[in-house]
């Protein structure tokens, strides 16, 4: 049986889902970002028992099919961003069509229905939180970030970083206090 959670963006989200599985005596097969598949079909006192428990922890079983696509939607883009070394090949839209065998128009009209903020928008702030993250751990010059977050050069990720922080890389760079936001928070 699969079930599908809200929030879940990091690997310590998926320690708290498997953690409170485990207290339930719940068997699971996989743990995954967003998406878990349990052994077991669950009763209504113990779909309850967990959807609570994991509403402690900040995390929502969701029981909506479009609430589903939504977290699914963002689950894509927060691995795309953070957590894949591969470049997309294909446009994005078609990339994320494929993945979720849905109209790209359709993900969109929803997305921006039910989030307030387009797609598109939902991925270039994620991408500024890893150019940030990036500009950070200053391992990597401001080429390199921008060939690694697939930017078409140096000048279109320093745009769009100014535009959505309102300060230059380098500006940021300076900074003693950098202005990370928590992937739960973007």
């Amino acid at each position: 049986m699969k079930l599908y959670i809200k929030n879940m963006v990091s690997a310590r989200c998926k320690i708290v889902v498997k953690e409170e599985l485990k207290k339930m005596d719940i068997h699971y097969v996989m743990v995954e970002l967003g998406e878990v598949e349990i052994m077991e079909n669950l009763s209504g006192a113990e779909r309850e028992a967990l959807k609570l428990s994991l509403l402690h922890s900040g995390l929502e079983l969701m029981d909506d099919k479009k609430s589903m696509l939504i977290e699914k939607i963002k689950h894509i883009v927060i691995d795309v961003v953070h957590h894949s070394d591969e470049h997309v090949k294909v446009k994005f839209s078609e990339y994320l069509s494929n993945k979720l065998q849905h109209d790209y128009t359709y993900l969109s009209n929803l997305f921006s229905g039910v989030q307030g903020t387009t797609i598109e928008h939902f991925m270039i702030a994620h991408k500024i939180e890893k150019v940030k993250e990036l500009l950070v751990y200053n391992e990597l010059s401001l080429t390199e970030i921008s060939f690694a977050m697939n930017y078409s050069s140096v000048a279109h990720l320093s745009t769009q970083f100014k535009k959505v922080t309102g300060l230059t890389p380098s500006h940021f760079k300076k900074l003693k206090d950098k202005r990370r936001n928590s992937l739960d928070d973007i």
